[in-house]
């Protein structure tokens, strides 16, 4: 993992689209602006592979998106596919299970000296809350499901996970400092919350613990995405 020299690369700007050549022009315009690109399922499925090596030409680091949940085999195949695609950061879903996520680790370990990617676990995702579990059977406050699958995760090699912000600083006294925390559900007080349940500023989420926040539609719906990016860089710093 590269250091994080100054606030706006904590940002991983969210390209939920499948418009490849709006993906490109915001990827290129924002260069400078965010840390780099978060591609997920939607983009990935409507351009596969060759999209996302569109929008990476631009130089600007990726998290790979696609939330890979499968048998430990497949998992560990999909993560040495992805490793073409020379991703910072790819991501399982930590309710896959130990044997899962080391495998996955593991695959990730195959990478070329000096590329491997960072592995993170999905832990609730931001968009449910306590009776969302419950519908599914899992009896527990999200805050203790997170804190349950995030030592699950770190115990099973990975790098970190991703949680809501509301969760950074229970698990920061629960893995430690030397596990990353990725935190999506970010929103600027002038933004909506729009489909996000568990949310808090860019500016809350680092003095909070986060290592990178993952910011979309504040960003990519603003009117000028680089002053948008600017405006939350500048509450960062």
């Amino acid at each position: 993992m590269v250091g994080i020299e100054h606030a706006w690369q904590r940002i991983f700007v969210a390209l939920d689209t499948t418009d490849v050549g709006r993906a490109v022009e915001l990827a290129h315009g924002l260069k400078g602006s965010v840390g780099g690109v978060k591609l997920g399922k939607e983009f990935f499925t409507a351009n596969g592979p060759e999209g996302v090596h569109r929008v990476t030409e631009c130089g600007m680091p990726l998290f790979l998106d696609l939330k890979y949940h499968d048998i430990p085999n497949t998992v560990a195949g999909a993560i040495r596919a992805a490793l073409s695609l020379n991703p910072f950061l790819v991501n399982v879903h930590a309710g896959g299970g130990r044997r899962m996520m080391q495998a996955a680790a593991s695959a990730a370990d195959e990478a070329e000296p000096g590329t491997r990617p960072g592995v993170i676990g999905v832990t609730v995702l931001t968009s449910m809350a306590r009776e969302d579990l419950v519908e599914v059977g899992i009896d527990e406050e999200p805050l203790e499901h997170v804190l349950r699958l995030g030592r699950l995760a770190k115990s099973s090699g990975l790098d970190g996970v991703v949680c809501s912000a509301k969760e950074v600083v229970a698990l920061r006294g629960s893995v430690g400092r030397d596990f990353l925390l990725v935190v999506p559900g970010i929103r600027p007080q002038w933004a909506s919350a729009d489909d996000q349940r568990r949310v808090v500023t860019p500016k809350d989420a680092v003095d909070l613990g986060a290592d990178y926040l993952v910011i979309g539609r504040p960003i990519t719906g603003h009117s000028d995405p680089v002053e948008a990016a600017r405006l939350i860089a500048e509450e960062l710093a």
